[in-house]
């Protein structure tokens, strides 16, 4: 069960919303690698809200370097990166780490100084924790998702059973 351990989040959080850049600067945090599909917006929502806008303004203002790591294709991700004026990555295939340190190493950063926020377990936190950032797991925003996602989702629920039955993560299913 060691193995399972690689998908525990470093914190979870409701939403992307409540993530403040007081809260990462205090953990030495000065770069994001975030997913975008149900972490920022709904998977099938093609524009940032106000809401989004405001938060990447918040971390901009803040001196945050914000990246969007996604596995989605490049139409989806750069039409709504390219809308917030940030660095984006597409066809990421996480949760393989090429992608996270490309990120990383695009902010200028060092590893410790980078977060890795994401609504799922297979990809987002397994990909943040084998390349060794701190991870932070949010609720996905749609109970809705893609076809290989709804996939992921199946597994999830039994690793976030699991990790609820022993009182390491409290997120509800």
């Amino acid at each position: 069960m060691v193995l399972l351990h690689k998908f525990l989040p470093d914190e979870q959080a409701d939403s992307v919303f409540e993530i403040t850049p007081e809260h990462l600067k205090a953990k030495g945090i000065r770069g994001i690698i975030t997913d975008l599909d149900n972490t920022l917006v709904a998977w099938d929502q093609e524009n940032p809200t106000e809401k989004v806008l405001d938060w990447f303004q918040m971390m901009q203002n803040h001196g945050m370097k914000v990246t969007i790591l996604s596995n989605n294709d490049k139409k989806r991700v750069s039409r709504f990166s390219e809308q917030l004026d940030i660095p984006f990555i597409y066809r990421a295939r996480k949760p393989l780490a090429r992608a996270f340190r490309k990120a990383q190493n695009q902010m200028g950063l060092q590893q410790e100084e980078v977060v890795v926020i994401g609504d799922q377990l297979l990809t987002d936190i397994l990909g943040g924790n084998m390349a060794r950032y701190h991870t932070i797991l949010v609720v996905p925003i749609s109970d809705t998702d893609g076809f290989v996602t709804r996939i992921n989702r199946m597994i999830e629920r039994r690793i976030l059973h699991w990790m609820k039955k022993r009182g390491l993560i409290s997120r509800e299913e």
